[in-house]
């Protein structure tokens, strides 16, 4: 009995091989909710540094008498355009003056045309004022429009939770690995270090420094290093990086202990290489895993700090300090209510994405012992 064999039916290909970054990449992209939430927060963020093009009270562009001026990039007096009075005026009522002219000058302003340390007494009645036509989501209570600082508030809290967690992760990773690698005295010193060290108290530790601390400001603006933005990043890193440290730690131990890092140490590869080359991206999966639930402590934190006064100083745009506005004006619901309800759509997306990517970087999903 002859077999027959059809040779030319092709043979089987093989399955494509991927990574496991990649593999991981593909799982996160499946699960929607936290993709999603992804592409929102990111989107959001990357637009929240083109706000002055797009929520500001100064012009974007102005033409007088032939000329072609930028406000939005230079400061301009009332004088240049020919107006009463001194220091910047009010592009909004120049623009109206012009409009009525008709000289051929004209004003483009932003399409939301109310910046968020602008002072405006423009309605009826007494402030904080209610949304309305010209504020969607209302005043505060020195007539700052609530929408710009909400929208210039998304790009403070977000670039300060991501520098905390970059630098605060990044320093407690390089310690974890060190003690997780060395062990032995390097490691029971480091620990007992660290454990000193996490029995400070935070919240006292704010107030000691915030009230003992003054910015050195030379034009009108802090010297590098000595902004209140940086002394509170410098403040929460301090006590940040413990927590990673730990897991890190663990995952050093179990990593030194396989057979690829004694192939490494066989072949005369330095300690470093074996540390930062080798080991630590078999160990990274708890810091990425944590890094969105620490951005939503941090998030959490500057609020708290805003709130409570010890945050970021006036009349920078803050979701605290309006939370803490709506408890001083109960019946004014809109202050508490727009702020309340950013903050927790926030930390909402950010928890998605945590879920997301905890899910996809399961180490048990690509484990052989399964």
């Amino acid at each position: 009995m002859k077999l027959e064999v059809d040779h030319k039916s092709p043979a089987p290909a093989n399955p494509p091989s991927f990574s496991i970054m990649r593999r991981r990449f593909q799982k996160f992209r499946r699960i929607k909710r936290g993709y999603y939430s992804f592409l929102i927060l990111t989107g959001a963020y990357v637009l929240s540094f083109f706000l002055p093009l797009l929520i500001n009270d100064k012009a974007l562009v102005v033409k007088y008498q032939g000329h072609y001026y930028f406000p939005i990039a230079k400061y301009h007096s009332t004088t240049d355009f020919g107006q009463p009075g001194y220091g910047e005026p009010s592009y909004r009522d120049m623009k109206k003056k012009f409009q009525a002219e008709g000289a051929g000058n004209w004003v483009l302003m932003a399409p939301y045309h109310y910046g968020p340390m602008e002072s405006n007494f423009d309605s009826p009645g007494s402030v904080p004022y209610p949304p309305s036509s010209k504020h969607i989501l209302g005043s505060d209570d020195r007539g700052r429009d609530i929408f710009a600082r909400l929208a210039y508030g998304l790009n403070v809290s977000l670039t300060f939770a991501l520098v905390v967690t970059l630098i605060a992760e990044g320093f407690g990773t390089m310690i974890g690995a060190l003690l997780g690698y060395y062990g032995g005295k390097v490691d029971i010193l480091g620990l007992r270090f660290i454990e000193i060290w996490s029995s400070l108290p935070f919240l006292y530790t704010v107030i000691i420094v915030s009230s003992i601390y003054v910015p050195v400001y030379v034009s009108g603006r802090a010297l590098l290093g000595q902004s209140s933005f940086w002394l509170l990043t410098g403040i929460l890193v301090i006590f940040n990086w413990i927590g990673i440290t730990y897991y890190v730690r663990g995952e050093f131990y179990r990593e030194k202990s396989k057979d690829y890092v004694g192939a490494a140490i066989a072949l005369g590869v330095s300690e470093p290489q074996i540390i930062f080359r080798h080991i630590l991206p078999n160990a990274l999966t708890p810091v990425i895993s944590f890094a969105p639930f620490t951005i939503v402590a941090n998030i959490v934190s500057l609020v708290a700090l805003d709130f409570l006064g010890f945050g970021l100083p006036a009349p920078t745009p803050s979701w605290g300090e309006l939370i803490e506005q709506g408890t001083q004006y109960l019946d004014k619901w809109w202050l508490a209510f727009s702020s309340i309800g950013i903050l927790i759509s926030t930390l909402l997306l950010v928890v998605f994405i945590g879920e997301a990517v905890r899910e996809a970087f399961d180490p048990k999903e690509y484990s052989r012992l399964r």
